[in-house]
C-alpha cells in the first residue's frame, strides 16, 4: 500500500508539473522553422502570420530560415527537435505531400515524425496563355489543344515541381497532349510565354497576375476548387474540368509527440490569427487564402493531397530532378 501511495503521489506530481509547464507556455520565444530561403513566398507568409500568432499565444515567435534540399533540411530539424512546443515548422505541400510521394529516401517520415497542428493557408495558381492564343476560356483552350495534339507546349519550374505536377494533372484530366519544357523557375519562362514561344504556364498569383493586369498575358482560370475571393471574376478550372484542383497548402507542424494540450492551444491561436483583418490583407497580397480548422481536418487534407500527387507521379511516370 505504501508503494502504491508513493507511485500515485509521484504521478500526481508529474501531472501537476506538466500542467504547470503548459499553463506557463510560452515561457521563452518559439522558433518557427521555415525550410525555404528568406524573401520567398513561404518566408513572407510565415512573417505575415507569426506576429499575430505570437500575440495570441502571449510570447514572441522567431522565424528561422533553414533552406536546402527542397525543404528537407529545415523539416528534419523540426522532426528531431524536442516535443516541447518551442520548435515548430511551417511546411508546404512540397515538403509533406509531393516530396514523400516520389519515394525518395528522406531523413524523416513526413507522417509519423510530426504532429499536425493546423492547416494555415492555400495558394492557388492561375492558368496563363499568350494574348495571341485563339482561346478565351478554359473550354476553348482544351478544345484547341485536343485538335492539335503534341503541337502545344507548356513551361514548368523544373521536373517534379508543383508547376510540373499541376500541368500533368491538368493534361490527364482534360485529355490533352502537351510537350513539357522545364525552366529554372517560372519567372524565366514568362518572356517566352509573352512572345508566344510557349503556350501554357500555371503560375502563382503574385508572379503571374501583374502580367495579366498589364495586358501582357491572358488568364483563363484559377486552380482552386472554387472561385477565389481574391479574383472572384476568374473562373475556377473545375467549372470546366469537374473536381480538378491544385493548390499549394501551408501548414503548421510540431515534432512527434507534442502534448495534446499544446496542440489545442496552438491550433486555437492559429485560427484566431487567421481571422485578423491585417493578416487577411497581407495574405491576400501574397495570393494566399487563409485556411484554419482542426488538427484532424488538417491531417485528412494532407493525406488526401499526398495520395493524389502519388497517383499522378506514378501514372504519368514523373521523375524529380
Amino acid at each position: 500500500m505504501k508503494l502504491l501511495h508513493a507511485l500515485l503521489l509521484a504521478a500526481a506530481a508529474l501531472f501537476a508539473s506538466g500542467a504547470h509547464a503548459q499553463a506557463g507556455y510560452p515561457a521563452r520565444p518559439i522558433r518557427l522553422v521555415v525550410p525555404f530561403p528568406a524573401g520567398g513566398a513561404t518566408d513572407i507568409f510565415a512573417r505575415a502570420v507569426s506576429q499575430k500568432l505570437g500575440e495570441r499565444l502571449g510570447g514572441p515567435i522567431l522565424v528561422d530560415n533553414k533552406p536546402g534540399a527542397g525543404g528537407t533540411i529545415g523539416s528534419d530539424i523540426v522532426a528531431k527537435a524536442p516535443a516541447d512546443g518551442y520548435t515548430l515548422l511551417l511546411a508546404t505541400s512540397s515538403t509533406h505531400s509531393i516530396a514523400p510521394s516520389f519515394g525518395a529516401k528522406l531523413p524523416y517520415d513526413a507522417v509519423h515524425d510530426f504532429t499536425p497542428i493546423s492547416h494555415v493557408g492555400n495558394a492557388p495558381s492561375i492558368m496563363l496563355v499568350p494574348n495571341t492564343a485563339p482561346a478565351k476560356s478554359v473550354k476553348e483552350w482544351i478544345d484547341y489543344a485536343r485538335k492539335n495534339p503534341g503541337k502545344l507546349n507548356y513551361a514548368s519550374s523544373g521536373n517534379g515541381t508543383v508547376v510540373h505536377l499541376t500541368t500533368e494533372y491538368f493534361k490527364a484530366q482534360a485529355g490533352v497532349y502537351l510537350v513539357h519544357i522545364p525552366y529554372r523557375g517560372t519567372a524565366l519562362a514568362i518572356p517566352d510565354l509573352v512572345s508566344g514561344k510557349l503556350d501554357l504556364l500555371f503560375d502563382s498569383l503574385p508572379s503571374g497576375l501583374p502580367h495579366v493586369k498589364e495586358g501582357r498575358l491572358r488568364a483563363l482560370g484559377i486552380t482552386s476548387l472554387k472561385r477565389s475571393p481574391l479574383l472572384p471574376d476568374l473562373p475556377a478550372i473545375s467549372e470546366t474540368v469537374p473536381g480538378w484542383e491544385s493548390v499549394t497548402w501551408f501548414g503548421l507542424y510540431g515534432p512527434k509527440g507534442l502534448a495534446p494540450e499544446l496542440v489545442t492551444r496552438l491550433n486555437h491561436a492559429v485560427n484566431l490569427a487567421l481571422q485578423d483583418a491585417d493578416v487577411k490583407d497581407r495574405l491576400a497580397r501574397l495570393g494566399i487564402e487563409p485556411a484554419g480548422g482542426t488538427p484532424q481536418q488538417f491531417t485528412a487534407m494532407a493525406a488526401a493531397d499526398a495520395a493524389k500527387w502519388k497517383k499522378i507521379i506514378t501514372d504519368r511516370k514523373i521523375a524529380a530532378e
